[in-house]
């Protein structure tokens, strides 16, 4: 990525490798491709770039762009943690500047430049991650579960008399945006439109502009209505903040938090289900059970991170990394999923990650995350309610036929098919499972509870008759009168069950 030449290794693209050489069919400079036929399984993919070039490889994005990309868990800390040597500017990228990168590259909505926190440095990152920052403070973690709860019974009471659903479309890619909208102050804009409008967005269709109107006109829409009359929400907390955002930065970063929000939930709300009902670990009734639903997201944060990457970082000036010479101007990929795999920090993956919570899944440094505890919530509470509704569900085909849709940015499972036993709808008001539809289930059960035999009644004796009289006519025949049952006392809710009940906000 020199002005001599745009390849990462310095190797003239014009210099092709023999016939019959492995790297023939391997694009400018031998260079892999991240796109296309050979990326179709990108894990193996990273391992074969580990094994060829280290913790940092080089590689092409879509139109033989050169790029680098991040595998090692510590480079990517060290760079998402020194904005002195990176920084999230398009704007300083060498193929861009050359021209390499034209206005309808498929990558340029993820790497465009905009004026918002997660592109931005210095003073400015500080006013408008501020605001962002202090508007997620205001948010009540007891008041998200009741939501998380709400909606959770009005998707399940969707399909819970069919005894059969897919849990990915059915579940996991409405309950976020379901959850977000109460968040933001527009429950009244959730609905299945604006759920295939996000999801429409993010796979880059041909309606992905209209998509990305029709969710601007609703935040906009939004934000005129907080900026006339605030309320107790996130949007009004945002267009308050004393950093005092214009409308423009507001409908952005609602834009932004939604939009991210919702496709990192959606995807880990997924892979958090398809663990519950395939890992043996959570299956209690087969060996004991030992790992719980909070353990559950940590771990799937761990094998199948939200993001697969993020686009991208860009070097401020010369350096190294990994063992690379990085020039100022080159970029390069985040590589969450690989880093989270690596074999330096990983060289088990087979063992359960239980209380690390060091993944990549939610970056690091100046642009961390700030909503991971609203999108941890909604995978933990969400998958409790809906296993306390349906304690019984099963996957309904075997685990080897789950697919899911690949790109560089994520890694979607496409369906989630499962089957349970018919239940009737639920007042959504109520505690999920009140209703006396199935026996009660641990945090960390699945599948049919066994009810314990009743205990046998023993018999009443009953009450010995008085002696007749003497004399005098006899009384009336009849049966004897029995005593009324005494009233079964009420056992009062001990204080773990308080605590409980409190903690997921019913």
């Amino acid at each position: 990525m020199t002005p001599e030449s745009h390849s990462p290794t310095g190797t003239d693209p014009g210099l092709a490798p023999p016939p019959g050489c492995p790297a023939h069919d391997r694009g400018p400079g031998g260079l892999r491709r991240l796109y296309g036929p050979d990326a179709e399984n990108l894990g193996s993919l990273y391992e074969q770039l580990r094994e060829e070039h280290g913790p940092v490889a080089p590689v092409l994005l879509h139109d033989d762009v050169p790029m680098w990309v991040v595998l090692g868990h510590a480079e990517n800390l060290h760079m998402v943690r020194t904005p002195s040597q990176y920084c999230r500017d398009s704007r300083i990228w060498t193929p861009l500047l050359d021209g390499l990168v034209k206005p309808d590259h498929p990558l340029m909505p993820h790497i465009a430049w905009q004026p918002i926190a997660a592109h931005v440095e210095g003073d400015e990152h500080l006013r408008l991650r501020g605001a962002v920052n202090g508007a997620i403070s205001t948010i009540d973690p007891r008041g998200i579960r009741r939501h998380i709860n709400r909606h959770t019974q009005r998707l399940v009471n969707r399909f819970c008399e069919e005894g059969v659903a897919d849990l990915v479309s059915q579940f996991a890619e409405h309950l976020p945006m379901a959850v977000m909208c109460e968040v933001l102050g527009m429950p009244d804009e959730y609905n299945d439109r604006i759920v295939q409008a996000a999801r429409d967005m993010l796979r880059g269709t041909e309606t992905a502009i209209a998509s990305n109107a029709y969710i601007m006109d609703a935040l906009g829409r939004l934000t005129a209505r907080r900026r006339a009359r605030p309320e107790e929400d996130f949007t009004s907390y945002l267009i308050t903040h004393p950093a005092r955002l214009n409308d423009d930065e507001v409908r952005e970063h609602l834009r932004l938090v939604l939009i991210a929000a919702y496709e990192a939930t959606a995807n880990l709300l997924a892979n958090v289900l398809r663990m519950v009902l395939t890992d043996p670990r959570f299956r209690a009734q087969l060996n004991g059970g030992q790992m719980t639903v909070p353990e559950a997201v940590e771990q799937s944060l761990w094998d199948e991170p939200p993001f697969s990457s993020i686009f991208a970082y860009f070097a401020k000036q010369d350096t190294e990394l990994g063992g690379q010479r990085i020039r100022r101007g080159d970029g390069l990929l985040f590589g969450i999923a690989p880093g989270n795999v690596d074999p330096r920090v990983r060289p088990d993956l087979s063992a359960h990650m239980k209380g690390n919570r060091s993944h990549l899944a939610f970056g690091g440094g100046p642009h961390e995350c700030p909503g991971q505890d609203i999108g941890r919530a909604i995978a933990d509470t969400g998958v409790d309610a809906l296993l306390m509704r349906l304690p019984d569900v099963e996957l309904d085909c075997h685990q080897d036929e789950l697919t899911w849709t690949e790109s560089m940015s994520s890694r979607h499972l496409a369906e989630l098919p499962v089957r349970f036993a018919p239940k009737p709808p639920q007042e959504v008001t109520l505690t999920p499972g009140a209703l006396p539809v199935s026996p009660p289930r641990n945090s960390w059960q699945v599948g049919t509870h066994q009810p314990e035999p009743a205990p046998v009644a023993e018999p009443v004796p009953r009450p010995t008759a008085a002696p007749l009289p003497q004399s005098g006519p006899l009384p009336q025949s009849g049966p004897a009168p029995q005593p009324a049952p005494a009233p079964e006392p009420v056992r009062p809710r001990g204080a773990w069950r308080r605590l409980l009940r409190w903690w997921r906000g019913y």
